[in-house]
């Protein structure tokens, strides 16, 4: 077995298969993407409430000052960054297709997707994968912070591999129908076990099968 596929199914054994929540329309769903850029769900979800409390369409926020869009997602953090930024893809949205609707990315490859969605401002890889991914069950795996400190400590991906590398690689050895199954485990694992700084090596189901823990399990330094 891979190992790939022996922490895919050891994590599930811990967290078991979650549920992925709808993120409603594919231009809904960049701009909770936005909002969750370094922060928290739960501070999204807030963020989102509230935009949707003070705007009633995609349009009004567009066309919203940014001060204004910028208040009412505050709980979201770097609030102003987040305001330009939304409103700027929406403007783009707007002015490449003539309408604020991403749902063409659908006949597009995921290569084809990233390139069109990472031309907006402040969508990334993983922003974009995200995107195709959770929106259009497309075979895109994000890497997030948590993704990439984990499969690499793991032996997923090279030591020296960078972030966009990592999109590459996972992308390939992660099977489609399980992207979304082992992104969301492995955000888990890296905020409960394998954390930055002090990852709680001795009681991680993964250490027999993990890199990191084999090569310092002898040095308590390591860890």
């Amino acid at each position: 077995m891979e190992k790939v596929d022996e922490a895919m199914d050891l994590l599930r054994e811990i967290y078991g298969v979650p549920e992925v929540s709808d993120r409603g329309k594919p231009v809904e769903s960049l701009v909770q993407v936005i909002l969750s850029q370094n922060t928290n769900d739960k501070n999204r979800d807030r963020a989102w409430r509230r935009l949707q409390e003070r705007f009633e369409s995609m349009e009004e926020i567009m066309d919203a000052d940014v001060e204004e869009v910028a208040e009412a997602i505050s709980v979201a953090g770097l609030h102003n960054t987040k305001a330009e930024r939304i409103k700027k893809c929406l403007e783009d949205i707007k002015e490449k297709r003539g309408e604020l609707d991403l749902s063409f990315l659908e006949d597009l490859d995921v290569e084809e997707g990233k390139e069109w969605l990472r031309e907006l401002p402040g969508i990334g890889p993983k922003s974009a994968a995200v995107v195709l991914n959770f929106t259009f069950d497309k075979e895109a795996f994000p890497v997030d912070t948590h993704v990439f400190r984990v499969t690499k400590r793991l032996g997923l991906i090279p030591e020296k591999a960078k972030r966009e590398k990592a999109h590459v690689i996972l992308e390939d050895k992660v099977p489609g129908e399980r992207k979304q199954e082992f992104h969301i485990n492995l955000i888990k694992h890296g905020r409960e076990i394998c954390k930055a700084r002090k990852p709680l090596c001795e009681k991680c189901p993964l250490k027999d099968i993990c890199d990191f823990y084999l090569t310092n399990k002898d040095n308590s330094s390591g860890f």
